[in-house]
């Protein structure tokens, strides 16, 4: 796949995500993103609002994500927020950095999902 492909696959998960969870619309925050593959492992640099997506090693990150390629193709195809929930919770994805962001994040997808499944 091309960086401009894995460019637009990111950019499609992330406004899928925040169609979801509309909380997270105005968050500011640069992420680390490493998707891990067969001996390579690229590392993308993710800001939003925006978003703004490189290749590039995001020494500015306030968390850094790393997920299997072969998972993020399945979970960006068209993944519900409950399904990067479970990813999650499962150990496929896998988000460490700032622990204040990591708690934010977390409570305002765990207030969502109750929203949802109210």
């Amino acid at each position: 796949m091309s960086s401009g492909d894995t460019r637009t696959q990111i950019a499609q998960a992330i406004a899928r995500f925040v169609q979801e969870a509309p909380a997270l619309q105005r968050l500011k925050l640069v992420a680390r993103l490493e998707l891990r593959a067969r001996g390579d492992a690229p590392i993308w640099r993710v800001e939003v609002p925006g978003p703004k997506i490189t290749k590039d090693p995001a020494g500015d990150a306030r968390i850094d994500i790393s997920i299997d390629r072969r998972d993020f193709n399945r979970l960006a195809e068209d993944a519900t927020l409950r399904q990067w929930v479970d990813a999650y919770e499962r150990g496929q994805v896998r988000i460490s950095g700032d622990n204040a962001v990591i708690k934010l994040l977390g409570n305002v997808l765990q207030r969502q999902l109750a929203r949802t499944r109210a």
